[in-house]
C-alpha cells in the first residue's frame, strides 16, 4: 500500500464502522477509496482484520453461514453462544450468509476462529475417525 499502511487502513475503517449506521454507504465509501487509491487488497482478509480490530474494541462480529435462511430464533441462539464465549463483549453482531455448498447445519465464522457445525464437517470427522480406526 502506498499512501496508507494496511494497519492504518484497518484502523480508519474500523473506527468509521464503529460510528456509522448506514452499512451500504460505508461499503461504497470504502470501495471508492480503494479504487481511487488504486489499492489491490484481498477483501476477505481486510474484512477479517477489521472484524479483529472491532473485537479489540468490544464488538464481536460473526458470520453465520448456512444453505438456508436462518430464523430469528437461530440467530438469537448464536448470539447467546457468542456472549458466553466472549463475556467481555459490549455488542454482538451476527450476519447471515447463504452458501449452497453448506449441505446442512451451520458454520460460524469469526476473525480468528470458526465453529463448523455443518453436516460436511461432521462427515469429514467421521471419515477421519474411521480411517484412524482401520490403521
Amino acid at each position: 500500500m502506498n499512501s496508507l499502511a494496511r494497519k492504518d487502513l484497518v484502523k480508519v475503517i474500523g473506527e468509521r464502522a464503529l460510528h456509522t449506521t448506514d452499512k451500504d454507504a460505508l461499503v461504497q465509501e470504502i470501495a471508492a477509496f480503494l479504487t481511487t487509491e488504486h489499492h489491490q487488497i484481498d477483501l476477505g482478509s481486510l474484512t477479517r482484520d477489521i472484524m479483529q480490530y472491532r473485537l479489540s474494541r468490544g464488538i464481536v462480529e460473526a458470520i453465520a453461514v448456512s444453505a438456508h435462511e436462518l430464523t430469528a430464533e437461530v440467530l438469537k441462539d448464536i448470539e447467546v453462544l457468542l456472549k458466553e464465549h466472549f463475556p467481555q463483549a459490549n455488542k454482538i453482531i451476527v450476519d447471515s450468509l447463504l452458501d449452497s455448498s453448506v449441505i446442512g447445519g451451520i458454520r460460524i465464522e469469526l476473525p480468528q476462529e470458526n465453529l463448523d457445525l455443518s453436516v460436511k464437517s461432521k462427515l469429514n470427522l467421521f471419515k477421519r475417525l474411521v480411517a484412524e480406526e482401520r490403521k
